[in-house]
């Protein structure tokens, strides 16, 4: 009875303040402002509101929310654990998986990685000598004209 009240008075301040927006000529602010405080009401006529408030104050509800709060504990805690293990198995077993992973870039009878060796240039090829101030500008003349200016 008591949420219904402050759900109605809620809305209804709402309301006003949506009014009182809407006199000001912010017509699209103002219906937000009534969308926003149409929803206590709504709520209250659907029954939720009465629903919420009989699970807040059952005992047997917060046992549920109790129960639910250790599983969800529970299930993270495993997963934790199990990330920090790597999977299982014993310290030999894993260590044996993580050294066949390193070799899986060889083929089995490959002398070289199957991807080739790098190639890199022993040196860089030289800098191609700077042309003459008097060319730069030639080549931007040239393209000047080419558009009529």
């Amino acid at each position: 009875m008591i949420a219904e009240t402050v759900c109605s008075a809620v809305s209804a301040a709402g309301l006003g303040i949506a009014a009182v927006t809407a006199y000001r000529k912010r017509f699209l602010s103002a219906a937000r402002i009534a969308a926003y405080s149409l929803v206590p009401v709504g709520l209250v006529m659907t029954g939720v509101v009465g629903w919420a408030a009989d699970t807040a104050f059952s005992p047997t509800a917060w046992a549920g929310f109790v129960v639910l709060g250790g599983a969800w504990l529970l299930f993270t805690g495993t997963r934790a654990v199990e990330r920090r293990r790597g999977g299982g198995g014993t310290r030999k077993e894993r260590k044996a998986a993580r050294d066949s992973t390193r070799t899986d870039a060889v083929a089995p009878a490959a002398s070289a990685p199957s991807l080739g060796p790098a190639k890199r240039p022993a040196t860089r090829p030289a800098a191609a000598p700077r042309a003459q101030s008097g060319d730069d500008f030639s080549d931007i003349e040239a393209i000047l004209k080419k558009h009529g200016i």
